[in-house]
């Protein structure tokens, strides 16, 4: 006899905690007044000497000791990334308030993305292994490399014993790894942690990225990433991200916590096969999303863009809002403008920015840029706009055709 699957629960996913290490603040509250005052964190590179690279800025979180939020014994087995990751997640885990050792033996768990893994650490250990050999090279190599070790010393620090999981798809990741979360809520955990934390700023990770011929080579920082602009000429790269708390909205009321906002909607898709005619990814994710939280486009309120900065991509995108949402439709930004490209953390980034803009009801500014006409955008550029907001849209793409949408909505 065989017995059919129990059906996943009907869970509304909300989140109830934020953690942010960006390169325009350290913390929440920092990160966020920064943004609403249009603050950039893009400026020269001081993590390594870049003065022979052909790109210069980038987006670094400032004034991080990790020694000042970590015990001395986890430094020598964690690489930057990894340390700005268990930041952000003992801010959202206090943010949320929840008391994790109240919570079921294996009802937290952890979905993290990345789209680099430990890069610095790896650099300094495969340098030790070059130039004085084997012996030489740290145990903790490893692990402390791997797209995973922000999933596992996360776990580890907080006691959690729940589902475990790493998303790998570059700049779409922290989307992903929230939908990947928000199924876990619907198969009977009560709690999850999620979203993207990357740091790749050494010259290992900095010659990968410029391999790709899309780092621009700007060296004024107010004119280097200019998404949707006619003089756009590529991005600059940075360092950060979010971690969010999400929770099943019954298990948050029934202990008191108080949402920023739902996660109602989500799709991804791949973008086509060069010459196979289908539509564009990112278009196919857009409105998966919308019909996943059971809404029309008339009822987004704003749209956090992905702003690759780069012209054909740029075009794409805006063409993709103008098809689904009308031209001049809907109100557009793009925050990472103030940050740089993040990696896995840029999304979440954006999605930490759109739950703060439901709370506060106002959406932050694009910085330095503005729309050219031919894209008939309505981009939030120079100062926040104060409007009613009830859904928003958050896209985000990523190399190798990866494409990701997730609507975030107000609570009732």
């Amino acid at each position: 006899m065989t017995t059919a699957p129990a059906p996943a629960r009907t869970t509304t996913a909300v989140v109830t905690g934020v953690g942010v290490a960006a390169p325009n603040g350290l913390g929440t509250q920092a990160w966020w007044q920064a943004t609403l005052r249009g603050e950039s964190g893009i400026r020269p590179i001081t993590l390594f000497d870049a003065d022979g690279y052909p790109a210069r800025l980038a987006g670094e979180v400032p004034g991080f000791d990790a020694a000042d939020h970590l015990p001395g014994r986890l430094l020598p087995q964690t690489d930057r990334m990894t340390r700005l990751a268990l930041y952000a997640a003992a801010e959202a885990f206090q943010d949320a308030g929840a008391d994790l050792a109240q919570l079921p033996e294996y009802g937290v768990g952890v979905v993290t993305a990345s789209s680099a893994g430990g890069f610095e650490f790896g650099q300094r250990e495969l340098q030790a292994l070059w130039s004085q050999g084997g012996e030489y090279v740290s145990v903790y190599q490893s692990f402390a490399w791997f797209y995973a070790v922000n999933t596992g010393q996360i776990s580890i620090r907080h006691q959690l014993r729940g589902p475990g999981s790493v998303v790998v798809s570059d700049d779409a990741g922290g989307l992903d790894a929230v939908a990947m979360a928000r199924r876990r809520l619907r198969t009977g955990t009560p709690l999850m942690l999620t979203g993207g934390v990357d740091s790749a700023l050494c010259p290992w990770g900095w010659t990968a990225r410029l391999a790709d011929g899309r780092l621009s080579d700007e060296d004024r920082p107010e004119a280097a990433y200019l998404p949707f602009s006619a003089d756009a000429r590529g991005h600059v790269a940075g360092e950060g991200g979010a971690l969010l708390v999400l929770e099943d909205a019954a298990s948050a009321r029934e202990r008191g916590a108080v949402g920023y906002g739902a996660i109602t909607g989500y799709a991804t898709a791949f973008d086509p096969a060069p010459g196979a005619g289908a539509s564009g990814g990112l278009g196919r994710a857009a409105e998966g999303a919308l019909a996943d939280a059971g809404i029309e486009p008339e009822d987004i309120d704003a749209v956090f863009a992905d702003a690759a900065g780069d012209p054909a991509a740029d075009r794409e995108e805006a063409d993709t809002i103008r098809r689904i949402f009308g031209p001049y439709c809907v109100p557009v930004t793009a925050p990472k403008t103030m940050t740089g490209r993040l990696g896995a953390g840029g999304a979440s980034l954006d999605l930490a920015a759109a739950l703060f803009a439901l709370r506060h009801q106002v959406l932050p500014p694009t910085v330095h840029t503005a729309a050219a006409p031919h894209h008939t955008l309505d981009l939030v550029c120079g100062k926040p706009l104060r409007t009613g907001l009830r859904h928003i849209l958050v896209l985000a793409r990523g190399r190798g055709g990866f494409n990701s949408a997730v609507v975030v909505s107000a609570l009732d």
